[in-house]
């Protein structure tokens, strides 16, 4: 799929767009800073152009890729949401990275479970999430998604652990559907106070 047909996603408080070449300042700074540890940082800038590089080609090549995360309000950009899968990687990743300054506010979450259902709708059965085990955020949002730990699956390298997400009967009118959009609803809804403890 080239760019030009990447679908654009909405949520209440997001659209979802294909990577650009205005957005690769904040991708630069998150993957040079801490925050991007869990996920091969920090980089340098070299690193940093070739790994946007690769998430615009990734479009291309694979048909499916990582979509930027605006805000609604003011369209600025919070971090990346979408499917991943480069040479090497065993399964269809879901996966995500929120810049520094927008985390703690659920767009993960919000993100992640757009773009889940997008993907579903497309055909995939289902996905994993490759985590680093120290990298508790990401594994409570795993969870929050419905995601479970699989010791059976491939790693990418032996240093990561993998959590299946749910397939897409699994998240039809269940329960747990019903709970991720109550939590998301409860991050975007200023009057209200979200539940338990923000996992991006």
């Amino acid at each position: 799929m080239s760019r030009a047909n990447i679908p654009t996603l909405e949520t209440r408080r997001l659209i979802l767009r294909g990577p650009e070449p205005e957005d690769y300042p904040d991708f630069k700074a998150t993957f040079a800073s801490y925050r991007s540890r869990f996920m091969g940082g920090p980089l340098n800038a070299y690193e940093a152009w070739m790994l946007y590089a690769a998430e615009i080609g990734h479009w291309d090549i694979r048909g499916f890729g990582m979509w930027m995360i605006h805000a609604k309000d003011d369209d600025r950009t919070l971090g990346m949401a979408g499917g991943w899968q480069p040479a090497g990687w065993p399964e269809r990743e879901l996966a995500w990275i929120i810049w520094p300054g927008a985390a703690g506010q659920g767009y993960a979450l919000e993100a992640t479970h757009a773009v889940r259902r997008h993907l579903y709708a497309q055909g995939w059965d289902g996905a994993v999430t490759y985590v680093d085990p120290k990298h508790l955020d990401s594994i409570r949002l795993c969870e929050r998604l419905g995601a479970k730990r699989d010791p059976q699956a491939p790693t990418i390298d032996g240093n990561d652990v993998a959590y299946r997400h749910p397939g897409p009967e699994a998240l039809l009118d269940t329960q747990l559907a019903w709970a991720i959009d109550r939590e998301i609803d409860h991050y975007a809804d200023p009057s209200l106070k979200p539940e338990g403890v923000p996992v991006d």
